[in-house]
């Protein structure tokens, strides 16, 4: 049987093999890291050796991070009027970019009548006057506004002006949430020169085991209300016996990411070839988002007249993973709201498909996949024209 190519990084990246050993010794200790105990305290160093790779990883510091059971968490935790600070009001009203994941778009724990969407540039970026124009309306007498805004969008692989919508931010005395899921291990990221309060992290993303996020916090003294509560656990911030496991995969595949950053030159070099192979055999197809600044690994085209459905099916038929949008709709292909929010008519919202590759992804698979192209094109041109 030939060896099948795996095309979905951002759905969950491959498991690194290092971060798989981690996680199966720390298995074998079989602890509860709350147990004073010389086991307990073994799995409670493994989480502060992974606390640390996390911190290093971001810019942060190690007694800033609270590990969660992923991003979704991380995001939920974060995204709730009440957050202790001692200089500025709880928050009021959630501002989000309309392009955000769909676990930032539901608005965490504010209200669904306190959520407002931003709208995005033609290639995707935010849009940085609207953002301007939104804070400059918000009712400060009710409390500061919170933005949330991804640093790498997970289906275009677009990258937002972060550190400079977080000045707008801060110039209206509000917080700032970073869904930094995609952006890590692919693009430079440092919660600091972002300017972000609050920075959300995968572990399955790049390369650890799935079951573990963190949420990181740029200031100790700024923290979010628990959202689970009930233990001493994460400081009291998070309750909840940890995940020992995951976390220390986590920790690994963390301290990796600065590795899979010397790949990313390489890695742009293949998606290119890959999209010149798109639309050499389909000159309409549309590469959404290709004005602006992308991850090196990610590409989302759309095909006028094809579905996403029927090439994500084609291809894996052929033996390649590929995806339609977000991985988080429990396998429902519907129309794409990033591309939705571009501007792109239904048409080409629902034919998008995404292509992306993992740091060990090769020429010889990005060849495989030409090949393909022209096979599935050539077929699905046929059955439109019979």
């Amino acid at each position: 049987m030939l060896k099948r190519i795996y095309f979905d990084a951002n759905a969950s990246a491959p498991l690194l093999a290092e971060a798989r050993d981690a996680a199966i010794a720390a298995l074998n200790q079989s602890a509860n890291a709350s147990s004073v105990h010389a086991e307990g305290r073994a799995a409670r160093a493994e989480i502060a050796k992974a606390r640390g790779e996390v911190a290093v990883s971001v810019g942060g510091k190690p007694e800033n991070v609270i590990f969660t059971s992923g991003a979704t968490e991380a995001a939920t935790l974060a995204l709730t009027p009440n957050i202790d600070s001692g200089a500025r009001p709880a928050a009021a009203r959630l501002y989000v970019g309309a392009t955000e994941h769909p676990c930032v778009l539901g608005g965490g724990r504010f209200s669904a009548e306190a959520v407002s969407r931003l709208p995005v540039e033609r290639d995707g970026t935010i849009d940085l006057a609207a953002l301007d124009d939104a804070l400059a309306a918000h009712d400060q007498g009710t409390g500061a506004p919170y933005v949330a805004l991804m640093l790498a969008n997970n289906e275009t692989g677009v990258i937002h002006p972060v550190a400079e919508a977080a000045e707008v931010v801060k110039r209206h005395g509000g917080y700032v949430f970073c869904d930094a899921v995609q952006a890590l291990g692919r693009v430079p990221v440092d919660i600091a020169a972002l300017g972000a309060d609050f920075l959300a992290l995968s572990a399955h993303k790049i390369g650890g085991p799935q079951g573990a996020g963190a949420l990181v916090l740029a200031n100790e003294d700024v923290c979010p209300e628990p959202l689970l509560t009930g233990g001493g656990q994460e400081r009291r911030r998070r309750a909840g016996t940890e995940n020992v496991a995951a976390i220390a995969g986590f920790g690994v595949a963390a301290r990796h990411s600065a590795h899979h950053l010397d790949e990313s030159g390489r890695v742009a070099a293949l998606r290119d070839a890959l999209q010149r192979e798109v639309l050499a055999v389909s000159p309409e197809a549309r590469i959404i988002g290709e004005e602006a600044e992308r991850l090196p690994n990610t590409t989302l085209f759309a095909v006028p007249g094809l579905s996403a459905e029927t090439l994500v099916i084609a291809f894996d038929l052929e033996g390649i993973a590929v995806s339609a949008g977000s991985a988080c709709s429990s396998g429902k292909v519907a129309a794409s709201h990033v591309v939705g929010a571009m501007g792109e008519p239904m048409e080409i919202a629902k034919g998008a498909v995404r292509v992306s590759l993992a740091p060990g992804a090769t020429e010889d698979e990005v060849a495989a996949f030409a090949v393909a192209w022209r096979a599935i094109h050539a077929r699905m041109c046929r059955d439109r024209a019979a």
